[in-house]
């Protein structure tokens, strides 16, 4: 099975790190035009992308929606109309839900769950809508689908991504716009990778990935993007897939 992009536009938000940045990678290296949509990259980063083919830098904050209206505008112009949009720009604030304050709360929903919503409908309402065709690809999290400790903001950000996606799904499906969302374990990146060199709380999440007993990696996650983007996927919308080495199947 060989996935290209040949000719496509792909937006991705988060695109600058972790799981976004791996998506970036992998969607540039088979043929697409990517926009990476991030609040921050380093030269070096985004060195190491353009030299693997067609990229561009947005800056932009998804909490900001007329800033995110005015970016997908931004990479029409100058890239051409979005067949694929990747939301992947998340964070969390781990605490133990006695101690969450608002402004966690209001954080973690802004840019996780907002951030996602208004950076679906503006791609849609711009390019996908009017062309009858497009896919959405969101982050999620096996958090969306089942409790976590210190996570009691982020569940219910996950959670909120989980149904927006097969909200819009049947929404949309009448333009040709399939939706779906990846949900992965726990996945060592620069966001994770505190919390995760807590020893107690290391073996509380290997424990619970039958698979070997191991994280998933960010190339793991992306290839599920990419598969969900394809054309291999064309009859698939609606679905949350978990990338979880079997974690919610338990």
């Amino acid at each position: 099975m060989d996935i290209r992009f040949d000719n496509k536009v792909a937006a991705i938000t988060g695109g600058g790190s972790g799981i976004g940045f791996c998506c970036s990678e992998m969607l540039i290296e088979s043929g697409a035009a990517v926009a990476v949509l991030d609040i921050n990259l380093s030269n070096e980063s985004f060195g190491k992308l353009q030299q693997k083919g067609n990229a561009l830098y947005y800056r932009v904050d998804v909490t900001d929606t007329a800033a995110i209206s005015r970016t997908i505008s931004r990479v029409r112009d100058e890239l051409g109309e979005i067949d694929i949009l990747v939301c992947s720009a998340g964070t969390n604030i781990p605490k133990v839900a006695e101690n969450v304050t608002e402004h966690d709360w209001d954080k973690i929903l802004n840019i996780n769950a907002k951030g996602v919503f208004f950076s679906n409908q503006a791609v849609a309402i711009q390019s996908m809508i009017p062309r009858k065709a497009g896919v959405i690809i969101n982050i999620g999290s096996i958090m969306g689908m089942i409790g976590g400790p210190k996570r009691a903001p982020y569940c219910a950000s996950k959670g909120a991504v989980s149904m927006l996606t097969r909200q819009e799904a049947i929404e949309w499906a009448q333009y040709n716009i399939r939706v779906n969302a990846v949900a992965p374990t726990f996945v060592l990146t620069s966001m994770t990778k505190n919390y995760l060199n807590d020893p107690e709380f290391k073996a509380y999440v290997l424990h619970n990935i039958p698979l070997n007993h191991r994280m998933a990696n960010v190339q793991e996650v992306a290839a599920a993007v990419c598969f969900l983007a394809s054309d291999f996927a064309s009859m698939i919308t609606g679905v949350i897939l978990p990338v979880d080495g079997g974690w919610t199947a338990q």
